[in-house]
């Protein structure tokens, strides 16, 4: 399965969505922000990078991907917190956090000249 983050005007994401759920659904994960501005405040280079130590080291706990990234725990626990809200790590049974996707992807749609 993997994630992916569509930069989208509101009204394309419910209709992408819609034609999603008329086509038999996707097992994707879907995320969608309707500007990069959004986008890139939610989803920042830091934020990204903790998505690609944590895809590396698979489940493990904060402590553990605080000294494998070089960052303070404190800021380790807020980006994961806000990427737990985003759907785009999972904490499991046992505490221990991971990210639930083989591969992101970070889609924008550019506007066509009339």
């Amino acid at each position: 399965m993997k994630a992916i983050i569509d930069i989208a005007p509101a009204g394309q994401v419910f209709d992408a969505a819609l034609a999603d759920l008329a086509a038999g659904g996707n097992a994707d994960y879907v995320l969608s922000f309707e500007s990069a501005h959004t986008l890139f405040s939610d989803i920042t280079p830091a934020r990204l990078d903790l998505l690609d130590a944590l895809a590396r080291l698979g489940p493990c706990d904060l402590d553990t991907l605080a000294k494998t990234t070089g960052r303070h725990e404190a800021d380790v626990l807020t980006d994961s917190r806000r990427l737990i809200e985003l759907g785009l790590i999972e904490r499991g049974d046992d505490d221990r956090i991971q990210v639930p996707f083989e591969t992101l992807e970070i889609r924008m749609t550019l506007a066509k000249a009339a």
